[in-house]
This record gives structure tokens, C-alpha cells and sequence, in this order.
């Protein structure tokens, strides 16, 4: 697999800010009536932002290994706390802080052990050319 870039892990992150966004238009769904007009918009606005998440995290899963992909996809906990603070004005405890940096050293770990698989693949060659 090609080397990953720095502007490769910032798209991927991009997806993940993207999907993270889904969840703020499922909370402003969720204080409204059900079925009501602003039910419905909140929640076609939900779809429209995992539709265009899906586009963008098909390209992904193209550049990455489904398992770093996936596992940045964690992140959303980070970003999901940023929305809810900022636009819910939902506090953030020490606990939250800990469990999301708890998840994003569990994902550069991730990161850098792909990096360093990549690494060594480029040293040896590929399993499949002994």
C-alpha cells in the first residue's frame, strides 16, 4: 500500500468531522415533536450528511486499511464532545476528557503501527514477492 501523506489522515478526519455532524442534526431532531416540520427537516438533513459521509468514506476505505479507517472513525467521540459543548453548551467533565483521550491514543497507536507495517514492508518487500 502507497505511504500515507499528512493531507491523507486530514481527509480521513475530514469524513470523520462529517460523520460526527450527523449527530448534531439527530439532537436537534430529537427535541423536536415527532413528525413535526422541523422532525422532518432536522432529520433530512441527518440523511443528506451520512449520505455525503458515505461518499467520502468509500474514497477512504480506498486509501486506508479498513482497520486504521475504522479506528479513526473513534475520534467521533472527540468531535461529537467539541459539537455538543459548542452548540449545546453541554458541559465537559474530566471523565469525557479522559475516555476521549484514552481513544485517541488507542488511534495513533493504530496509526503508527500501520506506519511502521508500511515501513517494513518497504525494507523487506512484500510477502508475496519471496
Amino acid at each position: 500500500m502507497k505511504k500515507k501523506t499528512f493531507v491523507d489522515y486530514l481527509q480521513l478526519q475530514g469524513a470523520v468531522i462529517v460523520y460526527s455532524l450527523s449527530t448534531v442534526a439527530a439532537k436537534f431532531a430529537s427535541e423536536q415533536d415527532f413528525l413535526s416540520i422541523k422532525y422532518i427537516f432536522f432529520f433530512g438533513v441527518e440523511f443528506v450528511i451520512l449520505a455525503i459521509y458515505a461518499l467520502i468514506w468509500q474514497q477512504m476505505i480506498k486509501k486506508f486499511e479498513l482497520s486504521i479507517a475504522c479506528a479513526n472513525k473513534a475520534v467521533t467521540l472527540l468531535w461529537s464532545m467539541l459539537w455538543n459543548f459548542i452548540i449545546f453548551s453541554t458541559g465537559i467533565t474530566v471523565g469525557k476528557v479522559v475516555g476521549v483521550l484514552i481513544v485517541v491514543c488507542g488511534v495513533i497507536v493504530m496509526n503508527s503501527e500501520s506506519s511502521a507495517e508500511n515501513k517494513d514492508e518497504s525494507l523487506f518487500g512484500k510477502e508475496e514477492d519471496k
